[in-house]
């Protein structure tokens, strides 16, 4: 029997909403913010051991590289968390057509991009 089976698949002709976005961005930032408890609680651990630790740790967030750090790991939070009040919406009934999820997704994307930049600025 022989398989009509693409070999590649060129996701560039692949059109996607932007629910479907939004969908892929959720759970992006879902494993950022796996990653992100490691690193968190061990600058926690690090700022708790010792008074040179804390010194240490408030040196480094002073650098640009730890503030950059910080911004995407707060920016993972807000969209994780925009998206799962968009979620749980969606399993109340609401935004379940697709024009109104394609809006909502919008919606949160472009309130999670502002929400970034207001936390950026706060940063710096």
């Amino acid at each position: 029997m022989k398989k009509q089976r693409p070999v590649y698949i060129d996701f560039t002709t692949i059109k996607m909403h932007p629910a479907a976005h939004a969908s892929i961005l959720h759970r992006i930032s879902g494993v950022i913010m796996v990653f992100a408890i490691g690193i968190l609680l061990w600058a926690l651990s690090l700022s708790l051991s010792s008074a040179e630790g804390f010194a240490q740790i408030q040196a480094w967030l002073d650098g640009i590289f730890f503030k950059i750090i910080i911004l995407g790991i707060i920016s993972a939070l807000i969209y994780h968390l925009l998206g799962g009040i968009r979620h749980l919406f969606m399993d109340l009934g609401h935004f379940e057509e697709l024009d109104s999820s394609n809006t909502s997704a919008k919606f949160i994307m472009v309130l999670w991009l502002a929400l970034t930049v207001v936390v950026g600025v706060w940063l710096w």
